[in-house]
């Protein structure tokens, strides 16, 4: 039995989904504008095992999403599954953050392009085909008028919480926006995290980090 705990902080959704044998059992999530995956992350791991008949013991390995993503987010979610996973000497996954977003979307045709908000016009972006191999490699994008114009005649999806401010620019037919679909969610890191288990596909604990893509940048209040 591969009981696997997912864990994703990387955006304002806090969320977390336990598996068995790469079967959704259940998942919990919150999304706030303040963030307050400090607050709740521990909360919902305890809550979630306890209502589905688990202990910690009973986990076979845990997941994380990776990044890019939020600095403060991602710090959060990879600490606290790097003690769990030492705790309980059971080995860790990681996964993109924009696969897991991008897995929210079912498609019959075209391109996925998961977009997360970053600072005024940037996001961070990849391209996926519709069944989630990604194409074009993550990147920290400046959305311009011809940012994807080497796709152009396809159609391309995007969601996530960076979409919406691209629609100005990126308004052709070929643009298609999923505006419910804003954050990753950890239900859906279970066929990826389930897959890289069965083949032994984990970081090292110890010496693994997050995927910030970019350096982090502290806010200072104008005096």
């Amino acid at each position: 039995m591969a009981l696997i705990l997912s864990v994703e902080t990387a955006t304002k959704n806090c969320s977390v989904s336990l598996s068995k044998d790469g079967k959704l059992l259940d998942y919990k999530e919150l999304a706030e504008a303040n963030f307050t995956h400090a607050e709740k992350l521990h909360l919902f791991i305890e809550d979630l095992l306890k209502e589905n008949g688990y202990n910690l013991p009973d986990l076979k390995a845990i997941a994380v999403s990776q990044g890019p993503g939020s600095y403060t987010g991602l710090r959060i979610g990879v600490s606290s599954v790097k003690g769990l996973c030492y705790a309980l000497e059971i080995p860790m996954i990681a996964i993109d953050t924009l696969e897991v977003l991008a897995r929210q979307l079912v498609i019959e045709e075209g391109l996925i392009v998961p977009m997360i908000d970053a600072r005024r016009m940037e996001v961070y972006s990849a391209v996926f085909s519709k069944e989630y191999n990604m194409l074009e490699g993550v990147q920290a994008l400046v959305v311009e008028n011809d940012s994807y114009e080497r796709f152009k005649g396809q159609t391309l999806h995007l969601l996530g919480d960076g979409a919406s401010k691209c629609k100005e620019l990126l308004d052709s037919s070929d643009f298609v926006y999923h505006e419910l679909f804003l954050y990753p969610s950890a239900k859906e890191m279970v066929v990826p995290a389930y897959k890289k288990f069965l083949v032994n596909e984990f970081v090292d604990v110890a010496y693994f980090e997050p995927f910030y893509l970019k350096d982090f940048v502290m806010a200072t209040k104008k005096k």
